[in-house]
This record gives structure tokens, C-alpha cells and sequence, in this order.
């Protein structure tokens, strides 16, 4: 008897291997082929707004650091423009000793004049970039 189960026990086994193989109605796989179509196009449709999100986002990302440098250059030129002119003032205004009265008093005037004209200059382009 035992004998008879294996036997049926193998050939129920053999059917249902026999069944997986069995192929799918035309119907059945041309509906499963439309729906793969149909997720790869999702998958691509978003694979391609996350590439073009990524690259606007880099652009952006790069524009913002061209704008910093900018406006450090700027303010790196305005210092050195404001050192510049200090320096010129002190030269000026050691230069101005040698007159006497009033002409010394125009003198020293004048350099600073200068000098509170370069740093407007220095501030307005700081302004202008910041």
C-alpha cells in the first residue's frame, strides 16, 4: 500500500510540475506585457523629472556659488581700494607738513576729502554687492 501512495504521490507531483509550464492565454500576456510597458514608462517618466530636478538644482547650487564669489571679489577689491587710498592719505597729509597756515590747513582738506570719497566709494560697493 505504501507502495500505491508513492506511486500516486509522484504522479500528482509530475502534473503540477507539468502545469507550471503551461503557457498563458495570448490574452494573459498581452495584458501582462501592457502592464510592464506601463511601469517601465512610469519608472522612465520619473527617472527623467529626478534627472531634470537634479540638474536644476545643481544649477542653481552654481549660480549661488558664482554669486558669492562675485560679491567676495567685490568686497576684496573695495578693501583693497579703501587701503589704497589710506595710505595715499597718510602720504598726502605727511606731504602737507612742509606748508605753513592755511595752505597746510587746505591741504590736509583736501587729503581727507579724498579719503572720505574713497570710502563712500569702498561702501557703495560693498553695498551693491552683498
Amino acid at each position: 500500500m505504501s507502495r500505491q501512495i508513492l506511486w500516486a504521490l509522484g504522479a500528482a507531483g509530475f502534473l503540477v510540475l507539468a502545469g507550471c509550464n503551461k503557457a498563458a492565454s495570448p490574452e494573459t500576456v498581452q495584458n501582462d506585457v501592457a502592464k510592464a510597458t506601463d511601469s517601465a514608462a512610469e519608472k522612465d517618466a520619473k527617472a527623467a523629472q529626478d534627472q531634470v530636478n537634479a540638474e536644476a538644482s545643481a544649477s542653481k547650487d552654481i549660480q549661488s556659488a558664482q554669486d558669492k564669489a562675485n560679491s567676495q571679489t567685490a568686497v576684496a577689491a573695495a578693501d583693497t581700494a579703501l587701503t589704497e587710498a589710506e595710505g595715499k592719505n597718510k602720504i598726502a597729509l605727511a606731504q602737507c607738513e612742509a606748508l605753513s597756515g592755511d595752505l597746510q590747513q587746505a591741504c590736509k582738506d583736501k587729503a581727507n576729502a579724498e579719503l572720505d570719497m574713497a570710502k563712500a566709494n569702498a561702501k557703495r560697493m560693498k553695498a551693491d554687492h552683498s
